[in-house]
């Protein structure tokens, strides 16, 4: 991409947020049109693929706040005129006009590159005119590193009991990966890149002008401190590809719901073989007919009669991985909590173990009886007057 494409996209638009939009807006808003726009949701549709990729783009560069505010300065810089200076007229940004750089410079190569901090050490325009001239440590002379590949975020939706046991699930996506025939190094097969001789590797060249001395991108090598002679037909030299691929990915037991799982090296491919990004996977829990959760302790409700309760008994009741007796001590209270230890979610970590399961008993009323049933019932009940039971004794409402 040239530097004209890269300052004149306008990156919020294609994202459907003002320029002053959270993080997290542009997160739903990046997530709603992924989904929208995904290949597999439009099959054979090339205006959706194009407007996925258009999107990605985007979402790649003002979703990592360092990129984002490399971008926008760079915009405001450029296209409002930059100060006067010679090759930045009152039209806009005028990449030939003076200021040393050709046409073609690919100003994506612009991120991850940036060394420390520039001359001016306040995090203004001198930061900003060494992330855009790569400056490195002292003198802008380290050796420029090809540029890491953006982190990727996706989704995915576990049942309650996969995300308490854990499970392998295969995710498919679309997004920049090493290419296949040149395993990401952009040159043909057969051929290697070599360190482009006019800047020695850096990247950058310095020139004088008075008492100042500037480092801007070799113009040879486009900044990339090496030279292809002979690119890779497939990727045009860039190592990288857009395809569809499938990733299994182990999620871990006791993951909880709305939690990322990160898998190193598994994001957008790096630019000429440089490291990819990672992969940040959201998981999202379904509710369980059964079980419900708190922490690592799994949490049923268990009806039962009102003689288990006066009585006592064993009941069995359903856990993860079988079931388990549970005793019901005599005189039991409706909505006493019963816990079996060790029988919740598998903890996480060095400590390993579970939670425990809570059981909460619950009378069930019966809605209607049968004649046996009810003058038995009026039976206890006169029993139990005789006996001096009373249920509202010491009630504060009596």
């Amino acid at each position: 991409m040239s530097q004209r494409e890269w300052i004149e996209k306008d990156f919020y638009k294609e994202l459907g947020v003002s320029s002053g939009a959270s993080q997290d807006e542009i997160k739903k808003a990046y997530r709603k049109l992924a989904r929208d726009l995904h290949p597999d949701s439009n099959p054979g549709d090339t205006k959706a693929e194009e407007r996925f990729k258009t999107v990605s783009e985007a979402n790649a560069v003002l979703s990592d706040p360092a990129k984002r505010k490399e971008y926008d300065e760079t915009r405001r810089m450029f296209a409002g005129g930059g100060g006067g200076g010679r090759a930045y007229g009152s039209g806009g940004f005028n990449p030939g006009a003076g200021g040393g750089f050709s046409q073609d410079f690919n100003i994506g190569d612009i991120f991850g590159q940036a060394g420390g901090a520039g001359a001016a050490g306040d995090g203004g325009l001198g930061d900003l005119l060494g992330g855009l001239f790569n400056r490195g440590g002292a003198g802008g002379r380290a050796a420029a590193r090809p540029r890491r590949g953006s982190d990727v975020e996706t989704e995915t939706t576990l049942g309650f009991r996969e995300a308490a046991q854990g499970v392998t699930v295969p995710l498919r996506m679309t997004s920049p990966s090493p290419c296949t025939t040149c395993h990401g190094s952009g040159a043909k097969p057969g051929t290697s890149p070599r360190v482009c001789p006019h800047c020695n590797g850096a990247g950058v060249v310095s020139r004088n002008q008075g008492a100042f001395g500037f480092s801007e991108p070799c113009d040879d090598c486009r900044g990339t401190g090496s030279i292809i002679d002979d690119p890779c037909t497939d990727c045009s030299g860039t190592g990288i590809q857009n395809r569809t691929r499938t990733i299994t990915v182990r999620i871990p037991p006791g993951v909880s719901d709305g939690q990322k799982i990160r898998l190193a090296g598994q994001g957008e491919a790096g630019l000429r073989g440089a490291p990819s990004g990672d992969l940040y996977v959201t998981v999202h829990v379904s509710q369980d007919k059964v079980f419900g959760r708190q922490g690592d302790d799994l949490t049923l409700v268990l009806p039962v009669s009102y003689s288990e309760l006066v009585l006592g008994t064993t009941i069995s009741v359903p856990t993860l991985d079988g079931r388990v007796g549970v005793k019901v001590p005599a005189g039991t209270a409706d909505g006493r909590i019963l816990r079996v230890r060790g029988r919740g979610v598998p903890k996480r970590g060095a400590a390993g173990g579970a939670g425990d399961l809570l059981v909460t008993v619950k009378v069930a009323v019966p809605q209607s009886l049968d004649s046996d049933a009810t003058d038995a019932l009026k039976a206890y009940q006169e029993a139990e007057k005789a006996s001096g039971f009373e249920p509202r004794a010491g009630w504060a409402g009596a």
